[in-house]
C-alpha cells in the first residue's frame, strides 16, 4: 500500500542534505526548520504554548531588570517550545512505526510528556519567582 506524500516537495535522496554545502545547505536547512514549525503548529499543545509566548516574550523585557534576566525569562519560554516540538517528533516517529500498543512505545511517549512537564514547571517557577521579586520590591 502506498501512502500519499506528506510534503508538497518531491522526495529527495535520504542523504541529500549531507551532500549540500555552503549557503545552499543553510537555505535548505531553514526550509526544513520552517516545515517543522508548521507541523508543530498543527499540534494543539504547541499552538497554545506558542500563543502564550507571544505575550511572555514582550513581558520578559518589561519584567527583566537586565539582559540576563530577560534572557532567562525568554529562554525558559523557548525551552518549552523546543521540548514540545521534540515530544511531538517522538510521538510522530512512534506513530509511524505502527498503531499497536507496545511497552517501549508507551515509555518513549511518556518520557517525552514528562520532559514537557518539567520544562513547563521550570518556566512557571522562573516566571513566578520573577513576578514575586517584582511585587516584593514594590511593597
Amino acid at each position: 500500500m502506498t501512502h500519499p506524500p506528506t510534503s508538497p516537495h518531491p522526495p529527495e535522496a535520504p542523504n541529500a542534505q549531507k551532500q549540500r554545502s555552503g549557503l545552499n545547505r543553510i537555505v535548505h536547512a531553514a526550509g526544513y526548520s520552517v516545515a517543522g514549525l508548521r507541523a508543530g503548529w498543527h499540534e494543539t499543545a504547541f499552538r497554545q504554548e506558542a500563543l502564550l509566548s507571544f505575550f511572555l516574550f514582550p513581558a520578559s523585557f518589561w519584567l527583566g531588570n537586565n539582559w540576563l534576566e530577560v534572557a532567562v525569562l525568554a529562554g525558559v519560554v523557548v525551552l518549552v517550545l523546543v521540548t514540545e516540538l521534540l515530544n511531538s517528533g517522538i510521538e510522530a516517529a512512534i506513530d509511524r512505526i505502527g498503531p499497536e500498543w507496545h511497552d517501549l512505545s508507551k515509555q518513549a511517549k511518556d518520557m517525552g510528556s514528562a520532559a514537557v512537564l518539567l520544562s513547563l514547571l521550570l518556566c512557571g517557577g522562573t516566571w513566578a519567582g520573577a513576578i514575586w521579586t517584582l511585587l516584593k520590591a514594590q511593597a
